[in-house]
C-alpha cells in the first residue's frame, strides 16, 4: 500500500511541476520571412534543476514544415533576449498563421522536467 501511496505521489509531483511551468512569446522585431533570430519570450515556473530549455516553433497551419528551434542553457532568468537561438523564423505565404513555441526544461542528463507551450498569430 505504501508502494501505491508514494507511486501516486511521484506521479502527482511531476504533473503540478510541468503544470507550473509557463512561457509567453512576443515577436518584437521579427521580421517576415527569413528572420533567423528568435522572439523574446518570457518564462515563469521552470522546475528546479532545469540546466538547459530546448525551444522549437511549429506553424500550426503547415504542420509537416520544421521551423527548428533551439538549446539554451538556463541559469534561472526569467526571459530570453531576441536572438538568443537561431531557428527558421515565420514566413506565412498569405495571410496570418498560428505559431506554436514548445519549450521543454532539461536536467543535466537531458531529461525532460516540464513542457510548456505559448501560441500567437503571425504576423
Amino acid at each position: 500500500m505504501r508502494g501505491l501511496m508514494a507511486i501516486a505521489f511521484l506521479l502527482t509531483s511531476g504533473t503540478a511541476a510541468m503544470a507550473d511551468m509557463k512561457v509567453s512569446f512576443d515577436w518584437g522585431p521579427t521580421k517576415k520571412c527569413f528572420d533567423s533570430k528568435s522572439p523574446p519570450i518570457s518564462l515563469s515556473g521552470v522546475p528546479a534543476g532545469t540546466k538547459a530549455l530546448d525551444i522549437r516553433m511549429k506553424d500550426m497551419d503547415v504542420p509537416d514544415y520544421n521551423h527548428g528551434g533551439g538549446k539554451v542553457d538556463f541559469s534561472g532568468q526569467k526571459s530570453l533576449a531576441y536572438g538568443a537561438f537561431s531557428y527558421t523564423g515565420p514566413c506565412p505565404p498569405s495571410g496570418k498563421h498560428k505559431y506554436r513555441f514548445t519549450v521543454k526544461a532539461l536536467d543535466a542528463g537531458g531529461k525532460t522536467l516540464a513542457t510548456a507551450t505559448s501560441d500567437k498569430m503571425f504576423p
